[in-house]
């Protein structure tokens, strides 16, 4: 059904496509679909990704940038000259698909566990944290006025959302308030500097290959606000699945983060990405906790959900090792 779907939707902006092939949905992606499938034309095939919302989801109120604010930051993000596949249709009504855009497939690996372990990967991997710092920078670099529509987001207003939702699912969790009110102490106020925020700039949002970084994918949480937050984002415990004592990704050093940031001649605040360490560890809690509430209330009963659901847990015991580490 869906290649017969997608087949009339590429035929009608793809010259010479005569149909698609081995179109197959990923795993991943708790909240939006993915696709892969080839297109046929008469040079071969061309390698492609559909991602869409699935068929009952709805948007976060206010914190999703909407799938076709998604597709304009990815095309920016390759014009740019950043690592970002190339947007080729974004999804029209007649094409019957519902929302969302198809772009180009880039090959590598999104799965953590592979790049940090893969003998494939042990070249890339000491280079990995030097080059995100570089991408991330370039992320925040592009220019204001090329930019969609995006909400704004302060440190004082993420904290007052967090614990609005937090409260909501009525599941008292003493770790989390501990984490609220250090962060409240600590709110340093509106940055100094205002920029595009990728939102989600972590390990399982990156294609990597044994070159290193290839494509940054799923820009749904992109807004502007404190560039630090993509820097201490990226450092929380939840993407280094298991190599703790490597903050970036389980993969390298902060340091190593900061020091590709300054190449471009931007600036890291490494106590600001602290803050945000510990702001993007609350939230990422907060996030499961919430995965699980969609999991309860459907309509999509996905297990995928229910096991993001339980990893709240975790990040209980990450809050306590930097609000409250041994020996201090």
């Amino acid at each position: 059904m869906i290649e017969q779907q997608l087949g009339r939707c590429v035929a009608s902006w793809y010259p010479g496509a005569t149909g698609v092939t081995g179109a197959a949905k990923l795993s991943g992606g708790a909240s939006q679909e993915t696709w892969s499938f080839d297109i046929v034309h008469a040079g071969g095939t061309s390698g492609a990704i559909l991602r869409r919302a699935p068929p009952g989801y709805g948007a976060s109120p206010g914190r999703a940038a909407g799938l076709d604010a998604e597709a304009t930051l990815m095309q920016l993000a390759h014009d740019a000259g950043l690592p970002s596949p190339r947007v080729m249709h974004v999804l029209v009504p007649e094409d019957e698909l519902g929302t969302g855009f198809i772009m180009q497939r880039i090959e590598g690996e999104t799965i953590a566990r592979k790049i940090l372990r893969d003998e494939e990967f042990d070249k890339a991997r000491p280079l990995l944290a030097r080059q995100l710092g570089k991408v991330v920078a370039g992320i925040h670099g592009l220019p204001a006025a090329k930019l969609p529509k995006l909400r704004e987001m302060t440190a004082t207003r993420e904290i007052a959302d967090l614990e609005r939702e937090y409260r909501s699912f009525g599941w008292p969790r003493p770790v989390f308030e501990l984490a609220l009110r250090w962060l409240r102490a600590r709110d340093p106020g509106p940055s100094k500097e205002v920029t595009l925020v990728h939102g989600d700039f972590r390990n399982g949002n990156l294609i990597i290959g044994p070159d290193g970084v290839r494509a940054v994918l799923d820009w749904e949480l992109a807004h502007f606000g404190d560039p630090m937050e993509d820097l201490g984002w990226i450092c929380v415990n939840s993407w280094r699945f298991g190599e703790i004592d490597k903050p970036v990704g389980g993969f390298g050093s902060r340091e190593d983060l900061f020091a590709g940031y300054e190449e471009t001649g931007r600036k890291a605040d490494p106590e600001r990405v602290m803050f945000w360490e510990v702001m993007g560890t609350l939230r990422w809690g907060i996030m499961c906790c919430g995965m699980m509430q969609r999991f309860r209330s459907g309509p999509d009963h996905s297990m995928e959900r229910a096991m993001i659901g339980r990893r709240s847990s975790e990040t209980e015991i990450d809050l306590l090792r930097l609000l409250a580490p041994r020996g201090k």
